[in-house]
């Protein structure tokens, strides 16, 4: 019986096939993931019963109902409004440098940027209020919903990250950020009405800076940084499975029957059949041994991490390879 040449509509069912099974497999990658996103919810409830604590002690209830009545009763009153963003700071010290370059302490005011908008920035450092561009934190937390739409790619940004901007990226981020919606839309609306309060004041939030304890300051950088923890947990798993993937491309791309690339999903815990192959961008021509490559991607994976004696016992071996090598 002759074998079956292995052409490229069945190279792109593969592809398609195995990329599915990568992120269905249970590795710590992914199990990160999980765990960080179950935590979303209470971390960023959390945050948000601080921020309300901090804003409310700083414009009571009753000086709201008194703005509001003002705003109300005249007409060239307009004094209030919800908003998710703020502008906290405390009191502490910054070191400065004099003319001869001799660190000196002073007194500064602390201050930093917090948006609970779901696509607020997660940048610790950034305090401007005009930065909304985090999409990276909706795509992570809305993967699956994401996933499931026609046109949508949650994992676009990781996919294209380090290319300029181009058709393919700017196709998939529009209908992505479409589908999540904004202040009028899906979810996020759903989202950012959840996070705001009444606010008195000017229309930006940094013309109102609030002030707050250093501990309270800080359990706010802290949640922005749990936040981009789990953005970098998505962009980890992601980023191992295209890793991945890239070698399974080159296999199917150097293997001539379908018999290989079947033997090269089999030996991957895939079990497919005929009808079932992807499509590879690489444009080398090497052919591997299926058992091999499938050993060299299931190395890629860190299913187990090692142990606290494994990693000593590790560097011991390495150091006494080096001595040797200097030695020689």
């Amino acid at each position: 019986m002759s074998r079956i040449r292995l052409n490229q509509e069945y190279r792109n069912k593969i592809a398609n096939r195995m990329r599915v099974h990568l992120e269905q497999e249970d590795t710590i990658e992914k199990q990160n993931y999980d765990n960080l996103k179950g935590q979303q919810i209470d971390i960023n409830d959390n945050a948000w019963n601080m921020a309300e604590k901090i804003v409310r002690r700083h414009y009571t209830d009753d000086d709201v109902k008194m703005a509001y009545h003002l705003q109300n009763k005249f007409e060239n009153v307009s004094t209030i409004a919800k908003d998710s963003c703020f502008h906290f700071h405390y009191m502490g010290t910054k070191e400065e440098r004099d003319y001869d370059n001799n660190p000196i302490v002073k007194e500064a005011q602390i201050e930093g940027h917090f948006d609970f908008k779901l696509n607020g920035s997660i940048d610790e450092d950034n305090n401007s209020s005009y930065n909304r561009d985090d999409r990276g934190y909706g795509y992570a937390l809305f993967r699956d919903e994401l996933k499931a739409q026609d046109n949508c790619n949650p994992d676009i940004l990781i996919e294209q990250e380090g290319k300029d901007n181009n058709p393919h990226k700017t196709k998939y981020v529009d209908n992505n950020n479409k589908y999540l919606g904004d202040d009028d839309t899906g979810y996020g609306k759903e989202w950012n009405s959840k996070y705001q309060l009444d606010l008195i004041g000017r229309e930006y939030c940094r013309d109102r800076s609030i002030a707050c304890t250093k501990d309270e300051y800080m359990f706010l950088i802290d949640w922005k940084k749990q936040k981009a923890q789990f953005v970098m947990a998505h962009q980890k798993w992601i980023s191992s499975i295209l890793q991945q993937m890239k070698e399974i491309k080159v296999g199917l791309k150097g293997y001539k029957y379908l018999d290989e690339a079947i033997e090269l999903s089999t030996e991957l815990g895939l079990n497919i059949n005929d009808a079932e192959i992807i499509r590879t961008n690489s444009t080398g021509l090497t052919i591997y041994n299926p058992k091999n490559l499938a050993d060299r991607i299931k190395g890629m994976k860190n299913k187990k991490e090692a142990t606290r004696e494994e990693k000593i016992k590790a560097r011991l071996l390495y150091e006494q390879n080096q001595a040797e090598k200097s030695v020689n």
